[in-house]
C-alpha cells in the first residue's frame, strides 16, 4: 500500500503544483491588470488550486500513517536526523501551514467586494503557499 500511496502522492504534485502556479500568475496578472475578477475562469482556476491542495494533503497524511518512516517515531532519533527530520516534521508542517494559508486565501477573497483586491488576496496568500509548499518539498526522495 506505501507504495501505491507513495506513487499517488508524488504524481498528484505535479498537478498540484501545475495548477497552484497557474492560480498564482493568473491572480498576480489579475490584480496588475485590474481586470474583473470573472466567476467563469478567475473563480475556478482559484477553486481547484484549493482542491487540489487539499486532496494533495490527504494523499500526504495517508501516506505519512502507513509510511515505514513514520515507526522511527518509536525508536526516536527523528530530530537528530536530517532526512528523516525533513519528511516527518518540517515537510508535513510546513505544508499543513501552506495549505491553511491558501484556504484563509480563498475565504479571504470571497468577503472582498472589487476585483482588484479579490485577487490581491488570492495572489498573496496562494502565493505565500505556494513558496512554502515548493520550500519544503523533500526533492531527494520525490520518487523514493
Amino acid at each position: 500500500m506505501y507504495s501505491a500511496v507513495n506513487v499517488l502522492h508524488s504524481y498528484w504534485a505535479y498537478l498540484t503544483l501545475l495548477v497552484l502556479v497557474i492560480a498564482v500568475i493568473n491572480a498576480v496578472s489579475g490584480y496588475f491588470t485590474n481586470k474583473d475578477f470573472s466567476m467563469a475562469k478567475d473563480l475556478r482556476i482559484s477553486l481547484f488550486a484549493l482542491i487540489f491542495t487539499h486532496i494533495q494533503l490527504l494523499i500526504g497524511l495517508v501516506l505519512y500513517f502507513v509510511s515505514p518512516r513514520f515507526a522511527s517515531w518509536q525508536t526516536g532519533g527523528v530530530m537528530g536526523d536530517s532526512l528523516l527530520r525533513l519528511v516527518l516534521v518540517e515537510h508535513p508542517f510546513i505544508n499543513i501551514i501552506a495549505i491553511a494559508l491558501i484556504t484563509i486565501g480563498w475565504s479571504k477573497h470571497k468577503k472582498e467586494e472589487t476585483s482588484k483586491r479579490k485577487f490581491g488576496k488570492i495572489a498573496l496568500f496562494y502565493g505565500l503557499g505556494l513558496f512554502l509548499i515548493l520550500l519544503r518539498i523533500p526533492y531527494m526522495l520525490w520518487f523514493d
